[in-house]
């Protein structure tokens, strides 16, 4: 089941061009994220093992300028999974209109205990398949 976190614009996101701030389309896409994360994988039991869901590159594009009291929706699907790494996309759109704000494509490892990315085999694998693709 896709989650679709909803985000309303308001004035401390804007900046002086009276649009919201280009770091802040960064929050948005990690509420999305999290909002995937945690509604598909146990992170209580990756905490305990050590593993860490960690963003290696994010690569964004701005679509359209967003101003204060837009209602927006984070769009989170799994791109591509490889052995160590994988690679999430993501869309920030207008809720009523589903027009895209911005997008990005996410790249991301799971660290283990020493900190190191380990390899995507497994049960870890099979969490992050949750994700669904989009």
């Amino acid at each position: 089941m896709q989650i679709f976190p909803e985000i309303l614009t308001r004035g401390y996101h804007m900046d002086i061009f009276g649009h919201v701030n280009n770091a802040r389309y960064l929050e948005f896409l990690e509420e999305g994220r999290w909002a995937q994360l945690e509604a598909h994988i146990d992170l209580t039991k990756w905490a305990a093992q050590g593993l860490v869901f960690m963003v290696v590159n994010i690569n964004i594009n701005y679509r359209k300028a967003v101003g204060p009291g837009e209602r927006l929706q984070v769009v989170t699907s799994l791109q591509k999974l490889g052995n160590r790494s994988g690679v999430l996309k993501q869309e920030i759109r207008f809720k009523d209109s589903q027009e895209i704000a911005a997008d990005a494509l996410v790249t991301f490892v799971i660290t283990g205990p020493d900190g190191s990315a380990v390899s995507i085999e497994g049960e870890v694998q099979e969490d992050l398949l949750k994700l669904g693709s989009g």
